[in-house]
């Protein structure tokens, strides 16, 4: 049964529970089982990739979406998005209970190099629990990350959240993902500017590649340099994966000499959500604070919307990209994730490619340039 434990420290503000291995050492809020921050042991130093917010946890007004309190790092969405509409009676929260409830622990070990945390969240509006199992392994900068969904019956939007802060200085970051099939523009505006939000690229527009985003002045944005657009918040899908294997998400830091990456398994999670937070927000708690963040959230949703969106027909769903899966009460879901961070060589610039030759990775740049990790393959597999 999952247990208190002991009072735990603040990070940040926030409750969070602390696991580290000899290459990484990372923390968990206990309210929304927040990941962050993370430091990552590499031979460019001490690394620590994810965004922190600009604001404490008490800082937040109670009318505000719970989500907020703690909001770091990288945190699982069940369902994924803003569920401002209701499903069948179902009214979830903003990314839903378990990005704003109280975990509890189940687990926390350390042995033979390898440290370990287990919390569990009950769920309420659609009953069932959710574990989250964080695993951290001797001589790996990578953080395994898996979450098993049980007890619960009927199509989920869900999908991780992770945000990456970047250094200043225009577009100091290379962003890059496994090939896509289909990319487009949030297709309603993604802020309002009588509400104090501001947005720069053309809503609902299609495009083939990041390097090329139609923007509201009729100019293409490149996406895959960031920072960018400062003064604005915009969201972009990118649907499907054209490539066999784990799908992946990188930004490389060339000049830092570093690259953060993403693997997940495509038939759980078929999307990749890139939200560029740059000071397009006026409105409380942001208030134009929340700058230079990148958003890269792997999904099967739609938008970020919600439940009762991504599970009508939608522009993606039509083309054969799944924006739900399907929960059954019989047969729990396990969704794992990767993290990491790399070191690079110099004229290590975006990432062209991640392949495997058995348990080791191999991240190959534009420039040819290559790096590689060993880790687990198999944790990415289906259950």
């Amino acid at each position: 049964m999952p247990r208190p434990g002991p009072s735990l420290p603040r990070v940040h503000g926030a409750a969070s529970w602390r696991l580290a291995s000899d290459r990484v050492e990372a923390c968990v809020t206990r309210r929304g089982g927040h990941l962050g921050p993370v430091f990552f042991e590499t031979d460019r130093g001490r690394i620590q990739p994810f965004a922190l917010p600009p604001w404490q946890p008490q800082d937040i007004a109670r009318h505000l979406p719970g989500v907020l309190r703690p909001l770091r790092g990288d945190f699982f969405c069940v369902p994924f998005g803003g569920n401002a509409t209701p499903y069948r009676g179902e009214h979830h929260p903003p990314h839903g209970e378990t990005a704003a409830g109280t975990w509890q622990l189940v687990e926390q070990r350390a042995a033979d190099g390898t440290a370990t945390l287990s919390v569990r969240l009950r769920l309420r509006t659609r009953p069932g629990r959710v574990t989250k199992r964080i695993t951290l392994r001797a001589g790996e900068p990578v953080v395994y990350q898996e979450h098993l969904i049980e007890g619960c019956a009927g199509p989920m939007c869900l999908g991780h959240h992770a945000m990456l802060a970047f250094p200043a200085g225009e577009g100091s970051g290379r962003v890059a993902t496994a090939p896509f099939r289909h990319g487009r523009t949030v297709p309603r505006m993604c802020e309002d500017p009588a509400q104090g939000g501001y947005s720069s690229l053309r809503p609902g527009s299609w495009f083939r590649t990041l390097r090329a985003v139609p923007g509201a002045d009729g100019r293409p944005a490149d996406l895959s340099r960031y920072p960018a657009r400062a003064g604005f918040t915009d969201l972009v899908q990118l649907a499907g994966v054209r490539s066999r294997g784990p799908a992946w998400t990188a930004v490389t830091f060339s000049q830092e000499r570093w690259l953060w990456f993403a693997l997940r398994n495509p038939q759980l999670l078929t999307s990749t959500l890139l939200w560029h937070s740059n000071g397009g927000r006026h409105y409380p708690p942001w208030n134009g604070r929340h700058r230079r963040i990148l958003g890269l959230e792997d999904v099967t949703a739609y938008f970020d919307y919600g439940l009762a969106e991504s599970v009508r027909p939608n522009d993606f769903s039509r083309r054969g990209i799944a924006t739900a899966l399907t929960l059954r009460r019989d047969r729990p879901l396990r969704i794992p994730y990767l993290m990491g961070v790399l070191s690079v060589p110099r004229r290590f610039d975006s990432v062209r490619s991640v392949r495997f030759k058995g348990d080791l990775a191999v991240f190959t740049a534009l420039s040819g340039r290559r790096v590689t990790q060993v880790l687990d393959r198999d944790f990415l597999s289906a259950p």
